[in-house]
């Protein structure tokens, strides 16, 4: 039987009917469905914001509309399938890749997606970092598993994947060199670890880069900033290296001729996602145990600011300006 059956079957959520700037979001009442036996009823406390949430609005990456926004959330468990064993009312959880629609008070999803937390991670946290530090976990232990003493350039180094990017690679051994767009991002990069900043509104970061390195250049390329930096980053990189491309920041890179991968020595590109490398319940909780390990090192999560529900619009906006560093959250 499920638990907590006089749990109330509706919930606040933002959805959109159409694609477009951040006006097209609005606030409304809906009914829950009905759990099924694998399912779970999750009542949100904080949900996390993500640039992909603006690829899912504007329509870059198409959803079948309406649609609700959001992959990341933290909560407790309110009600449970009846063939959910693992999981019981109260429980703390959180999510990243339980499909879109975590911009709401509460969500039905799969058991089977969700994590349970840690007891010392309060929920704002996980709700700015589970999809984020899980992105780094995949990004610098398995699509490129960086090395003690490797040079590594991070692109957008003072955003919300980029600071904890940062502090992972450190203690990783890696030697970081943080690119970023304004003085005062350089130093937030600076405290949390870049070994070198460069400046990519007025410096070139190829030349940059070459010098930092002695001429060689670095082993390995972590780009989330797209159109803007991708023919310098592939300038970056030393012979046989690697271009890690997992974000469009500033629009999709353009098409190009496979050759130049081997023109500029014999260079590896790859375009991952986070639903790939979690794909199965065994690398969700792998990824996830990598990250509350890392957490209780003391890596820091920069919570930016936090806003109601209601205020998800200006959240967007404030993302896609590049005002914040560090993560939004939304508190329902």
């Amino acid at each position: 039987m499920s638990t907590s059956k006089s749990a109330s079957r509706t919930a606040r959520r933002i959805v959109i009917e159409k694609t477009g700037d951040a006006s097209v979001m609005r606030l409304e009442e809906h009914a829950l469905a009905s759990l099924a036996s694998d399912e779970v009823l999750v009542e949100h406390k904080a949900v996390g914001l993500n640039y992909i949430d603006i690829y899912h609005r504007e329509g870059l990456y198409p959803l079948t509309l309406p649609s609700g926004l959001g992959l990341e959330a933290a909560g407790v468990v309110v009600e449970v399938g009846s063939a959910v064993s693992t999981l019981k009312a109260g429980a703390r959880v959180g999510y990243n890749s339980a499909g879109v629609g975590a911009y709401a008070s509460r969500r039905v999803v799969k058991a089977a997606r969700l994590v349970s937390l840690p007891d010392d991670l309060d929920f704002t946290t996980a709700a700015a970092c589970l999809l984020r530090g899980m992105t780094v976990e995949y990004l610098v232990c398995r699509t490129y598993p960086v090395q003690r003493g490797e040079r590594v350039l991070l692109m957008a180094a003072a955003g919300g994947v980029g600071l904890l990017a940062v502090q992972w690679l450190k203690r990783l051994g890696a030697f970081v060199i943080g690119c970023v767009g304004s003085a005062s991002k350089a130093l937030i990069a600076k405290q949390h670890g870049c070994d070198e900043v460069i400046l990519y509104r007025s410096e070139s970061i190829a030349e940059r880069v070459r010098a930092i390195t002695d001429g060689e250049g670095v082993a390995v390329v972590y780009d989330s900033v797209g159109a803007a930096t991708f023919r310098a980053a592939l300038d970056s990189l030393k012979e046989r290296g690697t271009m890690v491309s997992f974000g469009n920041a500033s629009g999709a890179v353009e098409k190009f001729d496979l050759a130049l991968l081997s023109q500029k020595g014999s260079l590896f590109i790859t375009r991952p996602s986070l639903l790939a490398y979690v794909a199965s319940r065994e690398d969700l909780e792998l990824s996830a145990e990598r990250l509350f390990a890392m957490l209780a090192t003391g890596l820091k999560v920069e919570v930016a600011d936090t806003l109601p529900l209601s205020e998800a619009g200006e959240a967007h906006r404030r993302l896609e300006a590049r005002e914040t560093s560090g993560a939004l959250v939304l508190l329902p």
